[in-house]
Parts: structure tokens; C-alpha cells; sequence
């Protein structure tokens, strides 16, 4: 039947109304997000790595709400779940450091370098060693050759030898040789992931705790390498009325885990931006859309983006049908606004995000940031998908520690960022 212009502009407002229906109000969206991070960020959870299986713990929940919100597979898929295997370091017995005597606490005086051996010593002799007098990594590592296996050494200086030898901090492990090394730290230190084990056992602590002539140390560091560690992408999406039409919204679900006692909760980084993903997942559930809405939590980020890298070279649908990917990670604070990586690489998509900004007010600053291989993005749009990262500005800066628990997290200016998410994701459809 042919429609009269009048009637035809109609029917187009108000299916443009029915996709964009409104949101919960600010408090509504918060407690969302709240709970979510709660749940995620637990001690039950233990820090969503690889003891415990706190990583599968993390897919049951998501794999939960997607069922709650009646999110579909993908087609293809038996089910929500993408798997693939590697290679991770875990740390699921003892990592007790002694000094002198004195019991240190795990994360807060000190932290075991995410990939050492085993090791285990009572009252074993801790000699000091000025490692800044090596020019190279050669001089160095001759000299190295000559320890003896039965000290640990105090390396002083570290610092100062990487960057004469041209090496990154965080690369130390490649130049020591096999046994235990004591590198004290002034700055706050990150853990991560690691996937092998590096030949020395090398223990990071805080000045503020480290005695001032160390001559005895009792350890029990208990590692064991996990050679084909199961991880999964949860996957879920909303069909739209056009099939070949793709918005991605992804969130990586994995965090560091435990080292001994030691958890790391991993509140901002990430079970917020899974919280963030999971609203939107529930929003676009209740308000199907033009475009076909996929969900995806990837693992395997912390370890260097394995999750995602996985599901590029393995897609279940094709890329070239996504339209626009976006990202969220550190979604716990807004204060200062948000930043998003990718900005400067699809400009047309970025003049869009900040026009409904500018209209709305949701965030006080957009900032922009070129291409950076700092989250799950970057495999994407190394593929030729416009994709975006987005994190936000604000919080107390706990990352990668002990301290980056739930209840250190505010919430500040994130309704504003769901609703901005919201409103990009429908006028890209238009």
C-alpha cells in the first residue's frame, strides 16, 4: 500500500522513538552497574584468573545474564561459548616472602614476578648486589654466569641498569640467570599475567618494608605452569532487522587472579566494563534495533589480548559485517570524562560520539587517542573494522593491585557514559 509523505514521516518517528526508548534514570543505571561489579569483583571470584577457576566462575555469570536477557547465539554456535587454550603461569599454593625473619604480605609489601619458578628456602643467605655497575647486557650476564646458586641476591639499582642497558623495567627477568633475586621498588608496581616461566625467581619490594641490611630470607613460592588452560569468548547477540549489519560491544571478563594469599579483585579493570557491557546488553535485549546487536566478553586480555585475537582469526561471523566495535574497559569513574583510543584513525565515527555529547552534556570531556594495541580493539581494527576503545578518566588510580576492589569505585558520571553509548549505537543506524 502507498503511503502518503505525512503518514510515512509518521511511521519513521516513531519507530526512530521506539529504538531509542528511555533509559532508567541515573540511580537506576548505577545500581545496575553496582551490582554487576559487586558480583564480579567478590573474593569469590578470586580475581577471575586461573586458580580457583575464577576466569569459568566470570563466564557462568555472564553466560547467566545473557540467558536472563534472552540474548541468541550466534549462528553456528552450540553455544555461547568460544573456546580456545593457552599457556598461563598460575600461583594456587604458598607465595610467602620472610625477611630477617619478618613476614612480609603478599600485594601489599611485596609481589613475585608473574613469571617465576617455584622456589622454596629457610634462612638462606641474601648477599647485595650493585647491578648498575654493567654497562651492557652482555657484562652483565658474564658476571651473572659466576652467582652463586646458593645466595639470593639483592640487586641494587635496577632501575638505573635498564635504562642504561636500554632494557624496560619489566623485561629484568630476560637478563637473570636461574635463582632468586630480591629487586627492591620505590614506585607502585602492576602485576600482570604471564604465559611461560622465566628462569629466575625474582620477588619486587616496597622500600617502605624492606629492612635495612637484609641478610636472611625464608621463601615458599609455589608456581605451576598450566600448558593448555581452557578460556572462553561469551558471545550473545540481538537480532535486528538487518542480518549484514553488525554493532559490537565488548568487554574483556578475565583479571590477574591470586598470588597466595594475595587477591586482585579487579574491580575497574575489568568487571566494570563487563558491568557496562551487561546493561547495554539488557537495554538493546528489551529494545531490539535496525542493526544486529552483538555482545562479546573476551578473556585472555590481561594475558596480550588472546581473546580477541582468537576470535578475529576464528570469526563465527564475518567481519566485514560489523559496522562499528565498541570497546569498554575501566568503566568506574568519570569524573574527568572519557578517552577513546581510535579516535583519530575513524574521525567521521568520533565527530558523531562528540556531537550527541555536546548536545547532552553526558560527560564534561571527550578526549582523543590514535591507535594504541592497549585493549581489545586493536585486533579488530588491524582487520579493518571501525572500532573504538573507551575509558573513562577519574578514580583513585588503584590498577593491576590489591586495592582495586568494588567498593573503592564511584561510579561518577558513568549513567551519562551508558547513556552516550546508547545514543552513539542508535545513530549510527540512522
Amino acid at each position: 500500500m502507498k503511503m502518503l509523505p505525512a503518514i510515512r514521516v509518521c511511521v519513521l518517528l516513531l519507530l526512530i522513538a521506539g529504538r531509542a526508548a528511555a533509559q532508567p534514570d541515573s540511580n537506576e543505571i548505577k545500581k545496575i552497574l553496582r551490582s554487576h561489579i559487586n558480583i564480579l569483583a567478590a573474593p569469590n571470584m578470586h580475581g577471575r584468573g586461573y586458580v580457583n577457576e575464577g576466569v569459568e566462575l566470570a563466564a557462568e555469570y555472564i553466560e547467566q545474564q545473557f540467558r536472563r536477557y534472552r540474548l541468541e547465539r550466534i549462528s553456528g554456535m552450540r553455544s555461547y561459548r568460544q573456546s580456545y587454550h593457552f599457556s598461563v603461569n598460575t600461583f594456587p599454593g604458598r607465595a610467602d616472602v620472610a625477611l630477617n625473619g619478618k613476614k612480609l604480605v603478599p600485594g601489599r609489601d611485596y609481589l613475585v614476578d608473574a613469571g617465576s619458578p617455584p622456589f622454596k628456602c629457610s634462612k638462606m643467605r641474601v648477599a647485595q648486589k650493585d647491578i648498575s655497575t654493567y654497562a651492557t647486557v652482555e657484562e652483565w650476564k658474564k658476571a651473572a654466569a659466576d652467582l652463586d646458586k646458593k645466595t639470593i641476591y639483592l640487586l641494587q639499582n635496577a632501575d638505573s641498569f635498564c635504562k642504561v642497558a636500554g632494557i624496560r623495567a619489566s623485561l629484568l627477568y630476560t637478563v637473570l640467570p636461574q635463582g632468586c633475586f630480591i629487586v627492591p621498588v620505590k614506585t607502585k608496581q602492576s602485576w600482570t599475567v604471564a604465559q611461560d616461566l622465566a628462569d629466575a625467581t625474582i620477588i619486587y619490594v616496597y622500600d617502605s618494608v624492606l629492612p635495612a641490611n637484609v641478610t636472611t630470607a625464608d621463601m615458599n613460592i609455589e608456581s605451576k605452569v598450566v600448558p593448555k588452560y581452557e578460556n572462553f569468548n561469551i558471545i550473545g547477540k540481538v537480532p535486528g532487522e538487518l542480518k549484514d549489519s553488525i554493532i559490537v560491544f565488548s568487554a574483556h571478563y578475565d583479571h590477574l587472579g591470586r598470588m597466595g594469599d594475595a587477591v586482585f579483585p579487579g574491580a575497574s579493570d575489568n568487571a566494570s566494563g563487563v558491568a557496562m557491557l551487561l546493561y547495554l546488553a539488557e537495554y538493546f535485549a528489551a529494545h531490539p534495533q535496525k542493526f544486529t546487536m552483538v555482545f562479546i566478553a573476551f578473556s585472555g586480555e590481561e594475558a596480550g589480548l588472546l581473546g580477541s585475537a582468537y576470535f578475529t582469526e576464528h570469526p563465527p561471523f564475518a567481519l566485514r559485517k560489523i559496522r562499528m566495535l565498541l570497546n569498554v574497559d575501566i568503566m568506574g569513574d568519570a569524573t574527568g570524562g572519557a578517552t577513546v583510543v581510535n579516535a583519530t584513525v575513524f574521525p567521521w565515527q568520533f565527530s558523531k560520539l562528540t556531537a550527541i555529547n555536546e548536545e547532552h552534556r553526558y560527560l564534561p570531556e571527550i578526549k582523543t587517542r590514535g591507535k594504541a594495541a592497549n585493549s581489545d580493539h586493536y585486533h579488530f581494527s588491524e582487520k579493518g573494522v571501525p572500532a573504538f576503545f573507551m575509558y573513562t578518566i577519574g578514580g583513585k588510580g588503584y590498577y593491576h593491585d590489591i586495592y582495586d576492589r568494588a567498593e573503592e569505585i564511584s561510579l561518577n558520571n558513568m549513567a551519562g557514559v551508558a547513556r552516550l553509548l546508547t545514543d552513539f549505537a542508535i545513530q549510527l543506524q540512522q
